[in-house]
């Protein structure tokens, strides 16, 4: 037995996703997402943030505890997803590994005084909205250390998101469990060799950005975004931790160590 009770199904709106679902439709007495205490999600690494996302939303309820999600992938990477199989779905999720990942939360106040707060799972990042070069100042903790970086961006990345954008922004690859973040910068041009930052996970950022009415830039948290943005803060939100299943062969931490040896 798993110790799981009830099951949810969650399926992204692909036609192999779907076609996946279907085949799955007698596998078990599914509940709706809400009464579920475990999620099985088929897709690719979108569809999989998405759930999590739906996940996060759950967590807003008083008393709420975290429901673990194991997601098989019917996508491209499926960098978050284990293998799709049909069959041994309950002995796969009694066997699998669990993983918690921690969410950061951004605070982003728009220039013309509009505060959004939004999660992100993977990163934060802030990106140029015109051709112009975005300046921003960096503060960490309240300690202005960059007065002035010229960049097409700025990321924040937690472990499990080091892999993603961050990886393509030339970022560093972070154990799961390192409590570590990275900070890093997108094509910079001022500082020339500043590359970013590995940080302490308690670490508080503040990005400002400078002169935002010729250097527009927004910010995006996952998949969510907001323009026009004066100044974004973000933090580790601890409250709303979440969980992933793995199967024990082919584990999340396994998975992002060996990505450092990939040509």
């Amino acid at each position: 037995m798993t110790g799981y009770q009830r099951w949810a199904l969650a399926a992204s709106p692909t036609g192999p996703a779907q076609a996946a679902a279907a085949e799955l439709a007698d596998a078990a007495d599914w509940v709706p997402l809400d009464e579920a205490d475990v999620v099985i999600a088929l897709g690719g690494d979108g569809f999989m943030l998405h759930t999590l996302h739906r996940m996060l939303e759950r967590r807003m309820a008083p008393g709420a505890a975290p429901v673990p999600v194991f997601g098989m992938n019917l996508g491209t990477v499926g960098f978050l997803m284990n293998e799709w199989r049909r069959h041994g779905l309950q002995e796969r999720l009694a066997r699998a590994r669990r993983f918690q990942v921690t969410p950061l939360q951004m605070t982003a106040t728009a220039v013309d005084g509009r505060i959004c707060t939004l999660p992100a799972i993977n990163e934060v990042s802030l990106l140029r909205e015109t051709r112009q070069t975005a300046k921003l100042e960096v503060r960490v903790n309240d300690r202005i250390v960059l007065p002035e970086l010229a960049c097409d961006g700025i990321l924040c990345a937690t472990p499990a998101g080091s892999t993603a954008y961050n990886l393509s922004a030339q970022g560093p690859i972070l154990p799961l469990g390192s409590g570590m973040l990275a900070l890093t910068p997108i094509s910079p041009f001022r500082p020339r060799r500043w590359r970013g930052a590995i940080l302490p996970d308690k670490t508080r950022i503040s990005l400002t950005v400078l002169d935002p009415a010729k250097r527009p830039v927004s910010a995006v948290a996952d998949q969510r975004e907001m323009r026009d943005v004066a100044q974004v803060d973000i933090s580790m939100d601890r409250a709303r931790d979440l969980t992933l299943l793995f199967d024990p062969e082919h584990a999340l931490d396994e998975r992002i160590t060996m990505e450092q040896f990939i040509a």
